[in-house]
């Protein structure tokens, strides 16, 4: 018999990857291909046919290189939250450009669109922003972006479709921006009446983790997956890194430290954050909630203020003993997380040399870290279980030790962190929850057998608080600036425990 391979796919701003994973999580193969973005302003737009090119490309990579005697059995996409398609409505093929996650050209919309739906995002604990993909969707539909027979779709849905050969549903995670119930698991269709927004363009909804096809005749001979291949319901990028991340437990964090922040947990019970800055993802499953959010700001800013440098030489440059000067690095216009405004921009020291500027940054974005967590526990979400943290920033062991001598507390590295290995996992779980694992939560079964246990980065206790009066100063100016609250405030002021 042959042994199985698990296939994740990760859709993201710069590239695609893939990566196929044994039954006990060792990595059989990867690969990647990079893909463009366009940008005007606020807009933000990509041709999904690239995805659909660089996807053919990494996936006949990956099974080209798989052992003999091993044969991929089921795949599963992640996605940008908040990226929407035109769709052909029967064969979900893309119809036009996709609009990008922080696109904001739907701005004008927001109102109307919390308006309209006010009971219902508050139940859910939504607060719709100018980057959600609802705001976008009017947008589309007011500057004709959308034909009369175009159907909507998310970034996964495109390449799902292309892989079955027909429209396939959006998973629950990438289509919560978009107005999903999270609770009924249906479009809120008195919302959309409201809108002008029909709800016959939008997908089905099929929960993170379900089986929702096969690999078609004709996609196999393009990427070389097997004819029937499971393919397996997704989840947001932020969400895919969790679960590689290994953050699968009640009161355990990952924090994705990429071209953007990203903070996700788990919760048994959802939570309402009245400034609508923290909102939930439902787990794969229905087994509970990804409570989280995005920032703006994140490792990009350091490609946008100092562009071309030599970051090794940089960190090897870094004074952890030199107080900072405070900085906000935000990278455009705009904040969605650890607070909400559409009017806030970075903050940044003067005229500072490269290392100063460098160091700045790096604080920065540990301040807005310490910040979200500060923000999640005023929530009422348990912050106490490890935070295990991922992405390209946390290659950079410098960067690493001072988020969690900011933190006042260790952080994790995991063996994973990247979407296309959570996406593989996640593929694992959905293929064993159909062979009769009905007792049992499928993904900790999955992650228990796939997943290896992080090494550990200790908390310097006298650095943290040679911080905390540095980082004292930065909640302040956010104050002045009345970005955030005097409840936040005061909180965040606090001593760790």
């Amino acid at each position: 018999m042959s042994e199985p391979a698990w296939v994740g796919i990760d859709l993201g701003t710069q590239s695609v990857r893939a990566i196929a994973l044994d039954d006990e999580g060792r990595r059989l193969t990867v690969a990647a291909s990079p893909i463009r973005s366009s940008r005007h302003g606020d807009r933000h737009e990509q041709d999904p046919e690239t995805w659909w090119s660089a996807v053919v490309s990494v996936l006949g990579e990956v099974t080209s290189q798989l052992p003999a005697g091993v044969v991929a059995r089921a795949v599963a996409v992640s996605g940008t939250s908040g990226t929407v398609v035109p769709v052909d409505p029967a064969t979900g093929r893309a119809a036009g450009p996709a609009v990008m996650y922080d696109d904001r050209r739907g701005a004008h919309h927001l109102d109307p669109v919390q308006s309209a739906g006010s009971a219902v995002w508050t139940r859910l604990g939504y607060r719709m922003q100018a980057s959600w993909a609802l705001p976008k969707l009017l947008a589309m539909l007011e500057e004709g972006a959308l034909a009369s027979v175009s159907a909507i779709a998310h970034q996964p849905d495109v390449i799902t479709s292309r892989l079955a050969g027909r429209r396939m549903p959006s998973d629950l995670s990438s289509a919560l921006k978009s107005g999903a119930d999270l609770d009924t698991v249906t479009w809120p269709v008195g919302v959309f009446d409201e809108l002008g927004l029909a709800v016959e363009r939008m997908p089905q909804l099929a929960s993170a983790g379900t089986r929702i096809g096969e690999v078609s005749h004709a996609a196999a001979l393009e990427t070389g997956l097997p004819v029937g291949c499971t393919i397996v319901a997704g989840m947001t990028d932020g969400c895919a890194a969790q679960i590689a991340a290994g953050a699968l437990t009640p009161g355990a964090w990952n924090s994705v430290l990429g071209t953007t922040l990203v903070l996700k947990g788990v919760a048994l019970e959802r939570r309402v954050d009245p400034s609508g800055a923290v909102y939930s993802h439902r787990a794969p499953f229905g087994t509970g909630w990804y409570p989280g959010g995005a920032s703006s700001t994140g490792a990009g800013a350091i490609s946008t203020w100092l562009p071309g440098r030599d970051l090794d030489a940089l960190t090897r440059a870094f004074d952890p003993a030199s107080p900072p000067p405070i900085a906000y690095p935000l990278v455009g216009r705009g904040e969605r997380f650890p607070f909400v405004s559409s009017d806030a921009e970075a903050v940044l020291p003067g005229a500072v040399d490269d290392a100063s500027m460098f160091a700045a940054i790096l604080h920065g974005v540990a301040f807005v870290e310490r910040l979200a967590f500060d923000l999640l526990g005023d929530t009422g979400y348990d912050i106490s279980g490890p935070v295990l943290v991922t992405g390209g920033g946390s290659r950079n062991p410098v960067w690493t030790q001072l988020r969690a001598d900011m933190l006042g507390r260790p952080v994790h590295l995991p063996e994973h962190g990247e979407g296309a290995a959570g996406m593989a996992i996640l593929a694992a779980a959905g293929v064993g929850a159909g062979e009769g694992a009905a007792t049992l939560d499928p993904l900790a079964t999955a992650a228990a057998r796939m997943l290896r246990p992080p090494r550990i980065v200790p908390s310097d206790t006298d650095r943290h608080q040679r911080l905390m009066p540095v980082y004292t100063r930065f909640v302040d100016v956010l104050e002045e600036r009345g970005w955030i609250g005097p409840e936040l405030a005061t909180s965040a002021r606090e001593p760790s425990t």
